[in-house]
């Protein structure tokens, strides 16, 4: 996952959103929506929207995965985590523990297991503030046990974290020195968030332990998956499941779990993942902790099938990622893993007398999972290192699965030097799909709702497999609607969409946002969520043209003053020129006399030397003075400027209403090595133009900037650097579709403002006189929590006609079902 613009979505609300007067009655702003009801856009697949599922966060042990008991195999290493032992989450009851690693192993790939002095006991804490279990309800225990005497008795019960049992214990009796599995089910008498597992041994000698278990009978469709969590993603209908990452298919050693050195940092490699658990090998997690693969590919097949949706596989193509950036040239391995992802397509969808079809049926699923969309790679950082791998993949999935679509990536990030070789290289090559990632500020998405409308109809179809506003205010959902709105409107391009990650352990948080936050006894959905679920259920079948109008705010021009500023570098400026499109002299400094035109932020030493604007100081940083008008629009500003000593270039600026709102040049940023336009809205950046130009010291550069209405072109030296349309953020944004199979027309509204929008809808089309509605509505920083959900849908009819003028709410996403009569 990339990790950019980090901005603060709570000033960036404040700087998008319209004051609500003083009454406390929103304002209304006026708009209308004119839909062709005859017309017919790109059809929506079914597959449109689905969901990604990483271990982050906790989302597989302690989490989807329902197994109760943490460190269950005793495999918890400081390579996982440096605060790990082997008793990670298990403590003393009685007698002496010892965690072993030597030839009385459970099996080749379950290497450690415990040793008890007998008579004694072992305690395990589980996830969270306990092992959480619900009165009434059954809980299957299991575990492989040994014992050097014959008859050894062995109780297994629930506790309070006092030690009294919450329910009647499982008593067995191991039978002897060869490992065996003992299982029994325990009944809890009383609910408990903070229980314990206490797990003792009778008599002397010596009792070994491993794959200790504690299960809920009561699973997601009895296949071993948290109820409520995989009823909250079922009920988002996702079309389908991206799995497992994200971060662990390309980090970490590309090498197998094999003698002799058992490699415990690995990317995520599927044959570790299935067969019997007690089998499966233990992973290093990229994320900070272990992986016990109990939640593998079958499960994940499973639960793809179980919920109704495609899955969709990630394998790495040996380039890691996530800043490790190394690219693996050991041409054996890639053909083992080459090999292995051809082995993992007849895992899914061979016959049942096949070598891995039959490793699917022994399993308990004997007819194929009917795998469509495999993925290679995610997001790499070295496009040619890459792609070269990634066509290896490719050329030998095709010859033998030709119906397989095989998807590719474009790197980290929405832009930049990496997503635009990677794209050049997929295009060249024709591949099918390419998958796109992105985290940014609520106003990229309300800015960039036309980000696909530019895309080529006929290259490759765009899988957005991540993407999030940075955190989970209600705000940050009305700007993922927003931009999910251009994504319907663009379906015969944007194919499949998922936000990410899913879900976070509210005890375990590495990133957030999150769709599904949860603890070891509860869940509950984002604003975020909400969002999500309001669209993949009610997607339709393809869109119906429609336009709208836009906000009056959005249609006003960079506007501002003008600005001088450094950073980490001491530069001179000079012949400061600003005219109108007119050709009006509206500013000029030659700095002959004194800087009194200018205002300083306090930051950098400037002064007037020898006629010429100087900031010395090549250490300072962020230096921005400014001068002119803040209602200043349509100009050109003219200057020159020259780097004197420091790390980086120089800073223009336009459009400047203040130190934390404005946009910049920066050219020889970043040690110098690139140079960008950056808009800054309430003191946080984004990138909205980039290239290679760096900047040489002691050379005097002519810098132009030309703004017309919202476009700014850009000159270095009398020739065009760049230019670029700056989208604003409309908060108003729509898009309609049909459901065939009701006749009716869904029109989806996204008002992301302080003010109610008076819209007059055009249908021109006979409709029935009622439609349903369903609506999310809130303040912009309402959060949803696991004791308050402030944003969840509500249901209402409406009255509505051929034509119409309906209010839609401050802060709101509406979704108005209307039955067509023609």
């Amino acid at each position: 996952m990339p990790r950019k613009h980090v901005l603060l979505c709570a000033a960036l609300a404040a700087a998008l959103l319209v004051a609500v007067p003083g009454s406390g009655t929103a304002a209304e702003t006026d708009y209308s929506l004119k839909v062709d009801a005859s017309g017919k856009g790109p059809s929506i697949d079914d597959t449109m929207y689905g969901v990604f599922f990483e271990d982050i966060n906790r989302a597989a042990d302690g989490g989807l995965y329902a197994e109760l008991v943490q460190n269950r195999s005793f495999e918890y290493d400081p390579a996982d985590n440096a605060a790990y032992t082997g008793l990670t989450a298990w403590a003393p009851h009685s007698g002496t523990l010892d965690v072993v690693d030597d030839d009385g192993r459970l099996n080749e790939r379950n290497r450690r297991y415990l040793e008890l002095g007998l008579p004694g006991g072992i305690i395990n804490s589980g996830y969270n503030s306990g092992i959480a279990v619900r009165e009434g309800q059954r809980y299957d225990f299991s575990v492989w046990a040994r014992a050097d005497r014959p008859g050894t008795a062995l109780t297994a019960v629930v506790t309070d974290p006092a030690g009294t049992p919450l329910g009647d214990p499982v008593r067995v009796e191991v039978r002897g020195d060869g490992w065996a599995r003992y299982t029994g089910t325990i009944r809890a008498q009383k609910s408990t968030t903070t229980g314990r597992l206490l797990v003792t041994g009778a008599g002397t000698g010596t009792l070994r332990l491993d794959m200790v278990s504690l299960m809920p009978r009561d699973t997601f469709k009895g296949h071993g998956l948290r109820r409520d969590l995989a009823e909250k993603v079922a009920a988002l209908k996702p079309g389908f499941v991206r799995f497992p990452g994200g971060c662990l298919v390309n980090t970490g050693s590309h090498h197998g779990y094999d003698a002799p050195d058992f490699e415990r940092r690995r990317s995520y490699q599927w044959k570790d993942t299935i067969g019997p658990v007690e089998q499966r090998a233990t992973n290093w997690n990229f994320w900070g902790y272990n992986q016990s693969y109990g939640l593998g590919y079958y499960e994940y097949l499973q639960f793809a099938e179980d919920i109704g949706a495609m899955p969709l596989p990630v394998v790495p193509a040996l380039v890691t990622g996530c800043g490790q950036n190394r690219a693996t040239d050991d041409p054996a391995l890639l053909q083992r893993h080459v090999q292995d992802t051809l082995d993992l397509i007849e895992f899914a969808n061979g016959p049942a007398d096949s070598t891995w079809g039959r490793k699917r049926a022994e399993m308990g699923h004997p007819a194929p999972f009917g795998l469509t969309h495999l993925e290679v790679g995610n997001e790499e950082n070295l496009p040619e290192e890459f792609f070269a791998r990634f066509t290896e993949f490719r050329r030998a999935i095709n010859a033998r699965y030709p119906g397989i679509t095989v998807v590719s990536n474009s790197g980290p990030d929405d832009t930049g030097g990496t997503f635009d070789r990677l794209w050049q290289l997929n295009r060249q090559a024709g591949v099918g799909m390419v998958d796109e990632h992105y985290y940014n500020s609520p106003s990229w998405f309300l800015e960039n709702n036309h980000r696909y409308d530019s895309y080529d109809r006929n290259g490759p179809k765009v899988f957005l497999g991540e993407y999030a506003s940075q955190d989970n205010r209600f705000f940050n959902a009305l700007s993922e609607a927003a931009y999910m709105t251009g994504l319907e409107r663009n379906a015969d391009v944007v194919k499949l969409a998922s936000y990410a990650p899913l879900l976070a352990n509210e005890d375990y948080v590495q990133w957030r946002p999150d769709m599904i936050w949860f603890n070891n006894h509860a869940s509950w959905g984002s604003a975020s969520y909400e969002v999500q679920k309001l669209f993949m259920t009610n997607v339709g079948d393809h869109v119906v043209p429609s336009t709208a109008s836009g906000s009056p705010a959005a249609q006003r021009p960079v506007t501002g003053a003008i600005g001088l500023s450094t950073w980490a570098t001491a530069a001179s400026y000079d012949d400061v020129r600003v005219t109108s499109a007119a050709g009006q002299t509206l500013f000029t400094d030659d700095f002959s006399g004194t800087d009194a035109q200018w205002t300083k932020s306090g930051r950098g030493a400037w002064s007037v030397v020898n006629g010429a604007y100087v900031q010395s100081d090549a250490a300072a940083e962020d230096t921005l003075v400014t001068a002119g008008d803040r209602s200043w629009h349509d100009y050109t500003l003219n200057l020159k400027a020259t780097k004197q000593s420091g790390r980086e270039g120089f800073l223009v600026a336009f459009g400047v209403q203040d130190t934390g709102n404005h946009y910049w040049w920066n050219l020889g940023g970043w040690n110098n090595t690139q140079s960008a336009v950056e808009k800054a809205v309430g003191g946080a950046k984004s990138t909205l133009l980039t290239d290679s130009t760096r900047i040489d010291t002691g050379r005097t550069y002519d810098v132009r900037v030309e703004v017309r209405g919202r476009h700014v072109a850009l000159f270095l030296d009398g020739r065009k650097w760049g230019e670029f349309t700056d989208q604003v953020a409309e908060p108003f944004r729509q898009v309609v579709t049909r459901d065939r199979a009701t006749g009716e027309l869904i029109v989806k509204v996204v008002n992301a403002q302080d003010n109610a929008a008076r819209t007059r809808i055009e249908l021109g089309v006979p409709v029935a006189p009622l439609a349903r509605a369903t609506v999310l509505q809130g303040r912009a920083d309402d959060v949803n929590t696991e004791f308050a959900q402030p944003i969840k849908p509500r249901s209402e009819q409406v009255r509505v006609a051929s034509t119409f003028t309906h209010t839609f709410p401050p802060n709101s996403v509406t979704f108005l079902r209307i039955r067509s009569r023609s």
